[in-house]
């Protein structure tokens, strides 16, 4: 008996539907990525209470939050001044009021250079009302040449506890 030897083709390997589904998937896949933004602060505590630790000869600006709305104080020589009060409005907190204010602090020239501010929020003081806080004290929206850009107000940003509010009998 002979054997016949067969002759051995080699397979060819046929990627024309696996590039056919790679054509349809990407794009689809594409078009449903989520693009997520990541925005990142760097906080930093106030200042202590105890003497030596502060010097008093730095002006320093605050915003307390509260339900009934913001203050805008400063504080020299430890004394504290309020140079607005912003009640909240039926709606909510006074955003643009807020912005405002701070706008006219900035103008101050004692503020002109400085980029801290310290935001004193009640405990009972809302993620989301203090994001927008820090979000209003950092930018605002200005026209320069004819575009919209976001100016600096205070970037610096320091969280603390407002004090607790006295109730008068």
């Amino acid at each position: 008996m002979r054997r016949h030897k067969k002759l051995k083709e080699e397979a060819e390997l046929n990627v024309t539907s696996f590039m056919n589904l790679m054509i349809v998937l990407v794009p689809v896949l594409l078009m449903n990525m989520v693009f997520s933004q990541l925005a990142v602060l760097d906080l930093r505590l106030p200042a202590g209470d105890q003497p030596g630790e502060v010097n008093p000869e730095d002006v320093t600006l605050e915003v307390t939050i509260r339900k009934s709305g913001f203050v805008v104080s400063r504080t020299y020589l430890n004394e504290t001044v309020e140079l607005a009060s912003l009640p909240a409005k039926a709606d909510g907190p006074d955003y643009d009021g807020l912005s405002t204010a701070l706008q006219g602090v900035k103008k101050n020239a004692v503020f002109a250079n400085r980029s801290e501010i310290t935001l004193l929020a009640d405990p009972a003081t809302d993620y989301q009302t203090l994001v927008t806080v820090m979000d209003t004290v950092r930018l605002y929206p200005a026209v320069v040449a004819a575009s919209l850009v976001d100016a600096v107000l205070f970037p610096d940003i320091s969280l603390g506890e407002a004090d607790a509010l006295e109730v008068t009998p």
